[in-house]
């Protein structure tokens, strides 16, 4: 019999240990946070919720890990401190989403608004560290991309189910699945896509995006304030989305076929 390549073992460890290891662990800690009979639950158990969550993202995770280690990136510097502050904000996000099985009446209504914030303070510092540490990588900044729509997605539906933001709030969550879905059938129909547009407001109206949705969370915020203030933070970011999409795809720079 034939023994498995040492490649191959490595692939599959990955690909189904870390994304395993990572959903009990979370499911874990959360459970002693909130112990059975603690809380009172929708339908299925907030930790259940949060350890599918970072387990899938882990999924993601590894699948971009092992081509990383076939090149030649050095195990190390793939899971290094930067790398690890950004990890460790997924989790975060992933406690967030948890909470969308959760009344909002809970005793633990603070913690969505801790967590995403907490994750909002990692995403500017994971990457001062790469940068200050010389860890950068093409991990890294997936991951970063990564987490950033998954943040974008937990916070906005909690936020929602919880009433404390409208429901037409989650076209920020669907935004850029569009875009990326846009794209690719742009790519399978051979069409022409060009650079984004060089520009860095989207990442000011991304920050702004993630402290207005850490307000949104806190209990402490009037709802009255989020509701009017909705529309005015969404619509610049749906704004850049259009934009960056007709620059992509030729249209606003007079290049589509």
């Amino acid at each position: 019999m034939t023994d498995r390549p040492p490649e191959k073992s490595a692939s599959v460890g990955l690909e189904v240990g870390l994304p395993l290891v990572g959903a009990l662990a979370i499911g874990v800690v959360l459970r002693g946070l909130y112990p059975p009979g603690g809380i009172d639950t929708r339908l299925l158990d907030p930790a259940v919720v949060a350890g599918l969550c970072l387990g899938g993202q882990l999924w993601y995770v590894s699948h971009r890990l092992v081509p990383a280690r076939t090149a030649g990136e050095p195990l190390a510097r793939l899971f290094g401190l930067a790398n690890s502050l950004t990890l460790l904000r997924g989790a975060l996000y992933a406690v967030v989403a948890g909470f969308v099985v959760v009344p909002p009446d809970t005793p633990l209504v603070w913690i969505p608004a801790l967590a995403y914030g907490s994750g909002v303070v990692l995403d500017k510092l994971d990457g001062t560290v790469a940068r200050t540490l010389g860890q950068e990588t093409t991990l890294g900044e997936r991951l970063d991309m990564t987490f950033d729509t998954f943040g974008f997605v937990a916070a906005p539906v909690v936020a929602v189910v919880w009433g404390r933001l409208p429901v037409w709030y989650l076209s920020l969550s669907a935004a850029r699945y569009v875009y990326r879905a846009g794209l690719a059938w742009r790519t399978r129909r051979d069409r022409p896509v060009f650079d984004p547009p060089d520009s860095n407001v989207g990442k000011y109206l991304a920050g702004v995006q993630m402290v207005f949705l850490t307000a949104a969370l806190a209990p402490a915020v009037p709802g009255h304030l989020v509701w009017t203030a909705a529309p005015l933070v969404l619509a610049p970011s749906l704004a850049v989305f259009a934009r960056d999409f007709l620059v992509v795809t030729g249209r606003l720079s007079g290049q589509e076929r």
